[in-house]
């Protein structure tokens, strides 16, 4: 069987909290990072977990509805979920961080499928607050994978993260390797 990538996502388009202000972003700072990723592992997959509704175009809106869905456990249904993840040995999840953690729709996507013996390399974008709590949430629900510590991405850096997009790149063909 062939040793295969994914790249799993959730990003926010539009207003976004960048160095303090709220800007206009055409990409999500996340989907920038995975742009980078996917340049780097051209024969890896890339889905973009998405919710079945649209959160508020307002930034502060926005933010209000994720500490809601956190504060209730809400899990967003996934936009067209992918059928199986069988086929890939190795699974790159990137998120924002939210109220220091994942977004929820991301708990619906790893609640979702068996991760056993698969190996998760998680990276978040953040505004300060690194990886948060996800990388614990992320074992928790996946107790059969094998997950990496994680890499945060400074948001407001993105564009600039060519290093860490190396660095999550190298780490899923080091996996494939070892497989």
């Amino acid at each position: 069987m062939a040793k295969k990538v994914l790249i799993a996502y959730y990003s926010r388009r539009g207003e976004n909290y960048v160095n303090g202000s709220i800007v206009n972003l055409k990409l999500g700072n996340t989907e920038v990072v995975v742009g980078k990723i996917k340049a780097l592992l051209p024969d890896a997959d890339v889905f973009q977990i998405d919710t079945t509704y649209e959160y508020s175009k307002d930034y502060m809106t926005c933010i209000e509805e994720a500490k809601k869905e956190l504060h209730d456990q809400v899990r967003p249904e996934v936009k067209n979920p992918l059928e199986s993840i069988d086929e890939y040995d190795t699974i790159i999840l990137g998120y924002p961080n939210w109220w220091g953690t994942m977004p929820m729709v991301v708990y619906t996507f790893l609640e979702s499928y068996d991760f056993t013996g698969k190996t998760i390399i998680p990276f978040c974008t953040n505004e300060g607050s690194g990886m948060g709590s996800s990388v614990r949430f992320i074992k928790k629900l996946c107790p059969g994978a094998n997950v990496d510590d994680g890499t945060p991405i400074h948001g407001a850096e993105a564009a600039n993260a060519d290093r860490q997009a190396r660095e999550i790149a190298d780490l899923a063909k080091k996996n494939i390797n070892r497989i």
